[in-house]
């Protein structure tokens, strides 16, 4: 978080990272119309010698041969080269895949899964040409022609898609158990449910569940129906999320109290810290992928540790093991563009006043321009330096709206769909470097829910130059479908 006001200010929390931007003729940092270059991770922490938003090192490209004999040993390597690829090409006529299907899926498999195609998840998976999606069969070797079928709008109310009817629709209340809720939690990656309610006054098409076994998918299981029984349909809430339980919130990028934000993590890369993170269930810790890159061609998690119901990096308490790191494979680092990674813990954590996860939005949430929310981190209170505080420390921000934030004198067009911009356009509250991988976090009926995660922006509260957060609701489908295969 850092000052930049001569009012004296709270210190702003200032994305960990912001790409460089070409210099104007007065000097002056500004987004051009082209990408930024390579995005500049803000310095770590001693004695971290990383630098988060370096990109991570891609396989080398196959160099031109001097002559033929490095050329796989010459013209026999080549015939050896060509007879493994007809050997392959026949594989995949005999068994029904298609070569482009072996490393990537369809594309429709995910444009479908918003109406308005705006947001998608990784397409990288092994499927045949013969997957139907949502039909409640997995053909893909990890799942994803079953991991985006079911959504959850606002007040929780539950949509599956189905392959009978290729839409989301709403699930009728009839014939509706308890085991029905945590087997479609569990699908979603959470261990259990937590609630579900009743809503009325649907008076359209709809699903029913019939013989829904153990360890099935819900979507399989589900039949179309012209309108449901008594009009009314599931609400379902799979963990109990976004309450601050035991102290009031503190307005003005203040230190923070010990349960005021009790999603908030440290993440630590060999026992230093390096960014934050958001707890979104028992298993699992939201983060920035930037986190990440330049500490190992591909993060070793063994190295990294998470700690939880942290108000001071002087106090800290037992870490939580980290087993799994996974970086979105869409993540641009050139652009920043969707800046998400998922973190599995070792073990399931307990919740109490000062270890609770944020809500996960809604698929249809958003989020106004204007609406007051916070962030929250242990970044540092000034942009050019290079050392975090100790302490976790708060501000509240307001939602820009992008085509605010992409005008020219702001960030002139690098703010994408996947992007959210939070703060002050006059400046002076913002976060910092050592922020990124937080929450941006808004509050509706004293509820906290997750709108971004700190990602980049350009110095540190200044005029214009708000941050910059990943859009949480855009990248849904991924966390969904990242959690359900690690819990499967």
């Amino acid at each position: 978080m850092a000052k930049n006001d001569q009012n004296d200010l709270p210190p702003p929390y200032f994305p960990s990272i912001y790409p460089p931007l070409p210099p104007s003729a007065h000097g002056d940092l500004v987004y051009g119309l082209t990408p930024p270059s390579q995005p500049h991770y803000i310095p770590q922490y001693p004695p971290v010698v990383i630098v988060p938003q370096v990109s991570q090192p891609l396989p080398p490209k196959r160099s031109r041969c001097r002559n033929n004999a490095q050329c796989y040993g010459g013209t026999g390597g080549i015939l050896l080269v060509l007879g493994l690829l007809a050997l392959a090409i026949w594989l995949g006529v005999r068994y029904g895949t298609t070569i482009a299907s072996i490393y990537n899926h369809t594309e429709d498999l995910y444009s479908e899964y918003d109406d308005d195609n705006s947001v998608s998840i990784p397409t990288h998976d092994i499927c045949p040409n013969t997957t139907v999606n949502c039909d409640g069969i997995k053909d893909c070797v990890y799942g994803t022609d079953e991991s985006i079928c079911i959504r959850l709008l606002t007040g929780n109310r539950l949509q599956v898609k189905t392959a009978e009817d290729g839409r989301f629709l709403p699930v009728c209340s009839s014939n509706w158990v308890k085991a029905y809720s945590d087997q479609t939690c569990a699908q979603l990656g959470f261990q259990s449910s937590y609630e579900t309610k009743i809503q009325s006054g649907y008076t359209s098409k709809g699903l029913t569940i019939t013989s829904w076994g153990t360890n099935q998918f819900i979507q399989g299981s589900a039949s179309v129906i012209p309108e449901c029984p008594d009009e009314q349909t599931v609400s379902l809430q799979c963990i109990e999320c976004g309450q601050q339980k035991s102290v009031a919130r503190i307005i003005g990028g203040e230190l923070s109290k010990p349960g005021e934000w009790p999603w908030q993590v440290s993440l630590r890369y060999q026992n230093s810290h390096v960014c934050g993170g958001v707890l979104i269930s028992r298993n699992f810790v939201l983060t920035a992928a930037h986190c990440f890159l330049g500490t190992e061609p591909s993060p070793v998690a063994s190295k990294w540790k998470v700690y939880g119901g942290v108000v001071s990096l002087d106090a800290l308490q037992q870490p939580y093991e980290v087993t799994k790191i996974i970086l979105s494979e869409d993540y641009d680092n050139s652009t920043n563009d969707q800046d998400i990674a998922l973190i599995k813990l070792a073990m399931p954590l307990n919740f109490d006043d000062k270890v609770h996860p944020a809500c996960l939005p809604s698929h249809d949430q958003q989020w106004q321009h204007g609406t007051e929310c916070f962030t929250s981190g242990f970044g540092t209170t000034v942009a050019s330096s290079n050392s975090a505080t100790n302490n976790l420390r708060d501000v509240n921000v307001k939602i820009i709206d992008t085509d605010v934030c992409n005008t020219p004198g702001s960030y002139s067009g690098s703010v994408t769909k996947y992007m959210l911009c939070a703060g002050h356009m006059e400046g002076g509250k913002d976060s910092c470097q050592g922020d990124s991988g937080g929450p941006l976090v808004c509050e509706n009926n004293g509820v906290w829910t997750l709108a971004g995660i700190t990602s980049w922006g350009s110095g540190c509260g200044d005029r214009n130059r708000p941050g910059v957060y990943t859009r949480v609701t855009s990248v849904l489908p991924w966390i969904y479908s990242k959690m359900m295969q690690e819990m499967s």
